[in-house]
């Protein structure tokens, strides 16, 4: 954990966040500044920077991340369309440098995204 890091602090129960969703290793939330009709992120609970900063022992977790997100995505109703982001670093658009994938569904979605 990283204690100046807003996601390690929500993880903790430091900071609210309306959850959707969390487990031992997973949680997700819902934006507080949606992109889309429905935005969650789902984060690991692990304190990660991003997605260049990933070993190869976070595969698993990761993967996790990923499956949760495609679950919830069902759970909530847009499973027959959404759309999953990782940015990494601040020309990317992070902006919270704790690795976390943005789930963004309920509205068709242009390409290119930005």
């Amino acid at each position: 954990m990283d204690p100046n890091c807003l996601f390690c602090k929500i993880i903790n129960g430091d900071i609210p966040a309306n959850k959707l969703y969390e487990d031992d290793d997973v949680m997700a939330f819902w934006d507080i500044s949606p992109q889309a009709p429905k935005h969650f992120l789902v984060i690991p609970r692990k304190h990660i920077s991003g997605p260049g900063a990933m070993g190869s022992e976070d595969e698993q977790l990761i993967g996790k991340v990923l499956r949760t997100g495609a679950r919830l995505a069902r759970e909530n109703g847009i499973g027959d369309g959404f759309r999953m982001v990782f940015n990494n670093g601040a020309e990317a658009g992070q902006t919270v440098f704790h690795i976390h994938m943005h789930v963004l569904g309920g509205r068709k979605m242009t390409w290119p995204p930005g």
